[in-house]
């Protein structure tokens, strides 16, 4: 008898009871959650960090032993796994429950760390006192509700990346990604800055691997006065961060499309790939979607750039004899680089934007007047009408803890794994802008070999419809897509391809004349 599985139907076939290795691995990691909610509950342990470990390690290894049982004896390939007929990846019941308990998590998290067991003045206890051995032996600091988080975090990537390879074991690019996040989240997120903490306090925590605007509270005056009181390795952390700005991030993005940052390096991006990964499926792929898609994600950058400059505005002086950048020179030299970029877009890239530069046009404008009106309405710490910190405060309320940790990781089993990245994140729409205007990467598609079955265009966590560009074969350039190549992963006919070829004809491809709407004679008489 065959046993390969010749089905490509969408859906898959319905869920089958679990098999023995998977309850006892479930009931492991179980084991291991439950002692952090004990931990909660204020229970003392006698040795936390052995508790602590045990604890980690249990919800590793029941992750890890889940996903062996699961798919190492099942054949390579695609796996729709059922996900529409399981409560809690088609929105039902478990679903809803799933992202009202992760919402609260984040609520409790953000706005009352105190319920977690943060103590300001004197030794912390629940869940967050539970964490203190481990923060301790990195930074030598206490634990906070961060450095809780922080771990959680790393622990939820390594575990579920482990889960993701397993999965997609078949696909080199998807093993190598993965492997990619696991690193950076856990060296350069979370060790390495906890690390430098201990060597020299003075340095500002730092998460290496983010870049202004994800970052968007680097060149507060706090930050500002952090690295320079923290001296040469203060100041080469801050000329870093500028230089991955205006330097790093374009040149990567020029070389490889967004993916170098969103899809192998962030870590929002590395939790939505391995624990957001059961959920991609939902990303909602209407029109109406990316219309406001669109709106929103652009009206935060402008808002990010508009609060960026504004605060460092607020602390620069008015005396040439005193500061070499001043208010007037700093906001000139923000009009300028804004000008350029614009002009170099209308000049040479209005033809592929089409309507968007109409869009753009107005948020430059917009952009503009805002910084004319901040020279000549604001006072000494005000902006308009408004404090400063008030208005860093608000964007960091809205979109650094509402936007992207309540609604953007609370919300998976609801809206999709990339909600944040897809309608909230700034970092992610200044790089789709350059992605879209010059980077190399595209995917191509050959038209002729697809057969409609839409496993790409379901799997889009970034809400593409990447079968119409498949069926016309044209090449996807989207700014939105952020080169996780799940959609090839899953294509059956290998119709989808992840390259970074040579710009000429990136856009308006129309090379497989089966399905094209393209004119054939004209066709014909262009490369001819």
């Amino acid at each position: 008898m065959n046993s390969y599985e010749r089905s490509m139907a969408l859906t898959g076939e319905p869920p089958k009871s679990l098999l023995k290795g998977q309850k006892f691995a479930t009931v492991t990691g179980m084991a291991g959650l439950f002692i952090l909610l004990l931990a909660l509950f204020n229970v003392e342990f006698p040795n936390k960090a052995l508790w602590l470990t045990l604890s980690i390690a249990l919800i590793f290894s029941g992750v890890f032993w889940f996903s062996r049982a699961a798919y190492s004896n099942r054949h390579k390939g695609i796996k729709n796994d059922g996900v529409w007929f399981k409560s809690i990846s088609s929105r039902g019941m478990w679903g809803w429950v799933s992202g009202i308990a992760l919402t609260g998590f984040y609520i409790v998290l953000y706005f009352y760390p105190e319920y977690l067991g943060l103590v300001k003045n004197g030794s912390n206890n629940g869940i967050i006192g539970f964490f203190d051995p481990l923060s301790r032996f990195l930074s030598g600091n206490p634990a906070s509700q961060w450095f809780v988080y922080g771990t959680l975090y790393t622990v939820a990537i390594l575990g579920f990346g482990v889960k993701f390879i397993w999965k997609y074991r078949h696909n080199r690019y998807e093993v190598i990604r993965t492997f990619s996040v696991m690193f950076f989240q856990t060296a350069f997120a979370f060790i390495i800055p906890e690390i430098m903490a201990r060597l020299n306090g003075n340095i500002p925590y730092y998460d290496l691997k983010n870049i202004w605007p994800l970052n968007y509270y680097n060149f507060e005056r706090y930050r500002i006065n952090g690295f320079i009181d923290a001296g040469d390795i203060g100041m080469a952390m801050l000329i870093f961060g500028i230089l991955s700005i205006f330097v790093i991030t374009p040149i990567l993005t020029y070389r490889f499309g967004k993916r170098w940052y969103c899809s192998w390096v962030c870590g929002c991006g590395g939790l939505a790939e391995t624990a957001g990964d059961p959920f991609r499926h939902l990303s909602d792929k209407k029109l109406s979607a990316w219309k406001v898609e669109r709106w929103v994600v652009h009206s935060v950058v402008v808002f990010v750039t508009l609060m960026t400059t504004a605060v460092i505005y607020s602390y620069l002086g008015n005396d040439n004899s005193k500061y070499w950048l001043t208010k007037s020179s700093f906001l000139i030299s923000v009009i300028v680089l804004l000008t350029s970029i614009f002009i170099w877009v209308m000049a040479f890239k209005r033809d592929q934007l089409k309507k968007d530069a109409q869009y753009g046009a107005i948020g430059y404008f917009i952009i503009i007047m805002a910084l004319v009106g901040l020279h000549y309405f604001s006072g000494d710490g005000q902006i308009f009408l408004f404090k400063s910190e008030t208005l860093r405060k608000s964007y960091g309320f809205l979109i650094g803890s509402i936007f992207s940790g309540v609604i953007g990781t609370g919300f998976y089993p609801i809206f999709g794994n990339r909600v944040w990245c897809r309608f909230g994140c700034p970092m992610a729409a200044i790089l789709g802008f350059q992605q879209r205007l010059f980077s190399r990467f595209r995917i191509t598609t050959n038209g002729g070999q697809c057969i409609s079955c839409g496993n790409c265009s379901t799997y889009c966590e970034m809400g593409i419809d990447v079968r119409a560009y498949a069926q016309k074969g044209e090449n996807i350039v989207r700014s939105s897509c952020v080169g996780c190549g799940i959609c090839s992963a899953v294509c059956p006919r290998g119709v989808l391809k992840l390259e970074n070829g040579p710009r000429q004809g990136r856009i308006d491809s129309n090379q497989v004349l089966l399905g094209n709407d393209v004119d054939l004679i004209e066709l014909v008489n262009r490369n001819s």
